[in-house]
């Protein structure tokens, strides 16, 4: 991976947290608690309760995506970053641009 390559990737990281930063503090706030005094109708508590728990599985999600890219931040600058962890193989660079938590290449992802 060269320089210029690695240089496009941490900006990508960077502009991807951001992203997911934003979307955290989003979610944070759709998860809330459900205050009992609302006055909803019934089948709208339900609803509401659904959603946020739909919400909770997203935020979790976009939590892990973070420490994910936050620990690919961390290897850039590593000569083994952009290896495949399981074949030893380089990761296509438009993979790593695509998803740059990735530490797998195609191939191995899919087995």
């Amino acid at each position: 991976m060269t320089a210029e390559e690695r240089a496009q990737l941490k900006s990508r990281i960077l502009e991807s947290m951001e992203t997911v930063k934003q979307n955290v503090a989003d979610l944070v706030e759709l998860t809330k608690p459900i205050p009992p005094e609302n006055a909803i109708g019934r089948i709208s508590r339900m609803e509401a309760i659904n959603s946020k728990s739909v919400n909770e599985e997203a935020l979790r999600k976009a939590r892990d995506k973070l420490s994910k890219l936050e620990l690919a931040l961390s290897k850039t600058d590593h000569p083994d970053f952009g290896i495949c962890s399981r074949c030893k193989q380089p990761i296509a660079p438009a993979r790593l641009m695509y998803l740059p938590e990735s530490s797998r290449c195609v191939h191995c992802a899919d087995k």
